[in-house]
C-alpha cells in the first residue's frame, strides 16, 4: 500500500514536470522490484527527463523490465532497434520486440507489428498475419488499424476481398479523423464500391481529408476548384 502510495506521489510530481523528484521516487520503487517503475526509469534516461539523456541506462532499465514481461519496455527496445538509437539498427530484433509488446496487448505495437508482417520489414511477408494484428489494434481503437485492414480487404490481401468490409472499416477510420481513411471512403464512394455511389459525399470525405492535410486529396481538391466544378 506504501509503494502505491508513492507511486502516486511519482505520477503527480511528473505531470507537474517535476522530474527530478519523480525520478527519486522511481528510482526507489525500481529498486523494490515493482516492474513499470523499471521501465519508467528507462523511459527517464531514454528522453532525458530530470537526468542526462543516455540511451545505453534506459536501455539497461528497459531489457530488464522486457525480460519480465513488461510490454511498454518490449515496445521501446523495438523502437531503439528500429530507429538504430542506442542500439545497432535491428529491424528483425525490432519486429521481435514488438511482437512481444503486441501479444501482450499493446494498440500501438500490434498496429506496428502489422505493419511490418504487410510490407515484410524484419520478418517474411505475410498479409493473414498482418490482418490478424490490425484487426487487433483495431479492437483497440487504434484508428490507422481500420484503414490498413480496410485496404487488405480492398484488396483481397490475407482476407476474402470483401468492398462492403473494406467501406465499414474505411468509414471507422473515416469517422474517428483518420485522414487517409477518410480520403479512401471518399474513393469508396466516388466508384459506387460497397456502398451506393455518392459524388456528393465522396466530396464531402474528400474535402475533410483535405483539410487535414492528406496531399493527394488536396492535389485533388485544388484541380476541381481550379476547373471550376467546386467552390470552397
Amino acid at each position: 500500500m506504501a509503494n502505491e502510495a508513492l507511486k502516486a506521489e511519482a505520477l503527480a510530481l511528473f505531470h507537474e514536470q517535476s522530474y527530478e523528484k519523480a525520478l527519486e521516487l522511481y528510482h526507489y520503487l525500481a529498486d523494490q522490484g515493482d516492474l513499470a517503475s523499471i521501465a519508467t526509469v528507462g523511459y527517464f534516461y531514454h528522453n532525458g527527463l530530470g537526468v542526462e539523456q543516455s540511451y545505453e541506462k534506459a536501455i539497461a532499465y528497459y531489457q530488464k523490465a522486457s525480460k519480465l514481461g513488461e510490454h511498454s519496455s518490449s515496445y521501446n527496445l523495438g523502437m531503439l532497434y528500429f530507429k538504430g538509437l542506442g542500439l545497432p539498427q535491428d529491424i528483425a530484433k525490432a519486429h521481435e520486440h514488438y511482437l512481444q509488446a503486441a501479444i501482450k496487448g499493446m494498440p500501438q505495437a500490434q498496429f506496428d507489428v502489422a505493419l511490418m508482417f504487410e510490407k515484410g520489414e524484419g520478418c517474411i511477408q505475410n498479409y493473414s498475419e498482418a490482418a490478424f494484428w490490425y484487426e487487433e489494434a483495431a479492437k483497440r481503437g487504434n484508428v490507422e488499424a481500420f484503414n490498413n485492414l480496410g485496404a487488405l480487404y480492398k484488396e483481397g490481401r490475407g482476407v476474402v476481398q470483401s468492398d462492403q468490409k473494406a467501406f465499414i472499416l474505411f468509414k471507422k477510420a473515416a469517422e474517428r479523423n483518420s485522414p487517409q481513411g477518410q480520403f479512401n471512403l471518399g474513393a469508396m464512394y466516388d466508384q459506387g464500391l460497397g456502398c451506393e455511389s455518392s459524388q456528393e459525399k465522396a466530396l464531402e470525405w474528400c474535402r475533410k481529408a483535405a483539410f487535414q492535410g492528406h496531399p493527394k486529396a488536396k492535389e485533388i481538391m485544388k484541380r476541381m476548384q481550379n476547373d471550376g466544378q467546386i467552390v470552397f
